[in-house]
C-alpha cells in the first residue's frame, strides 16, 4: 500500500505533466525502442536517393541515345554514284575534243576564217578558190556529223542518268542519320550537273555545225560574186568564138 505522502506527490505530477518516475527493469532495457520521426526521416532520405539514381539512368539513357543518332548522322551513304557520272563526262569531254576539222579553238577558228571563208573566199586563182570551197563543205559535214554523234551520245547518257536519278532518290529516303541524307543529295546535284554538261555540249555542237553551214554559204556567195566579176571582165573574161558541136563529114 502506497503512502499517502508519496502518493501525493504522484498525483501532484500527473496533474501538472510532469513525466513520472520509472523504474527501469532488466527487461525493459534489452526491447528495442521504435523511434517513428527518425524512420520518417530514413524513409525520406531513402526515396531522395532513389530519385537521384533515376535522374542518372534517365541521364545515362539520352546521353547513349544522342551517341547513337551521332553515329547514324555521321554514317556515310553505302553507295556512290562518282565513278558512273565520272565516265558521263568523260565521254561528253571525249566528243568534244574530237571534234574534227575546225574544232573548238579559238586560235584554229582564226585562222581558218582568215584562209577559206569570207573575203578571203575570193582570193587566189580559181582552182584555189575551188580547193577553199571543197574545205568548207567537208568542215561544215564534219560539223553536222559532230552534233548527231553528241546527239547519239547524249540520249545513250538519258538511259543511265534516269536509273542512277532512281537509285539516289531511294538511298535518300533512306537515310539514316544528316551524313547520308547531304551525301545523297550532293550526288543528285552531281547528276544534275553531269545532265546540264551533256545538254550544254549538244547545244554547243548543234550551233558549231549551224554557224559552219552559214559561214560556208555566206563565203560562197562572196566566192561566186569574184568569179562572176572575173567572168565578165574585158579582155581576161569570157571571150566568144565559134564552136563544133558536131564532127562534120
Amino acid at each position: 500500500m502506497i503512502r499517502r505522502p508519496v502518493h501525493a506527490a504522484l498525483l501532484g505530477a500527473a496533474l501538472l505533466g510532469l513525466p513520472l518516475p520509472v523504474a527501469v527493469t532488466p527487461a525493459m532495457a534489452q526491447r528495442t525502442v521504435f523511434d517513428p520521426w527518425n524512420y520518417a526521416q530514413n524513409i525520406l532520405s531513402a526515396a531522395r536517393a532513389l530519385d537521384q539514381i533515376n535522374n542518372q539512368i534517365s541521364s545515362l539513357q539520352n546521353e547513349a541515345q544522342m551517341l547513337v543518332n551521332q553515329s547514324r548522322n555521321l554514317t556515310s551513304l553505302p553507295y556512290s554514284s562518282l565513278t558512273r557520272l565520272q565516265q558521263s563526262f568523260a565521254r561528253t569531254e571525249m566528243l568534244i575534243a574530237r571534234a574534227q576539222r575546225l574544232a573548238y579553238d579559238v586560235t584554229d577558228i582564226e585562222r581558218a576564217f582568215a584562209q577559206g571563208y569570207g573575203s578571203a573566199a575570193s582570193l587566189g586563182s580559181s582552182q584555189q578558190m575551188y580547193a577553199n570551197a571543197r574545205e568548207r563543205w567537208q568542215t561544215s559535214v564534219a560539223g553536222f556529223q559532230d552534233a548527231l554523234m553528241t546527239q547519239a551520245t547524249v540520249m545513250g547518257n538519258l538511259t543511265g542518268t534516269r536509273a542512277e536519278a532512281e537509285t539516289l532518290m531511294g538511298q535518300s529516303q533512306g537515310a539514316t542519320g544528316a551524313l547520308q541524307a547531304a551525301q545523297a543529295g550532293n550526288q543528285l546535284l552531281a547528276l544534275q550537273s553531269q545532265q546540264i554538261a551533256d545538254l550544254t555540249a549538244l547545244v554547243a555542237a548543234q550551233g558549231r555545225a549551224e554557224a559552219l553551214e552559214a559561214a560556208r554559204a555566206a563565203s560562197g556567195e562572196e566566192q561566186a560574186h569574184e568569179q562572176m566579176e572575173r567572168f565578165l571582165a574585158p579582155g581576161v573574161g569570157y571571150q566568144p568564138g565559134s564552136a563544133r558541136m558536131f564532127h562534120g563529114p
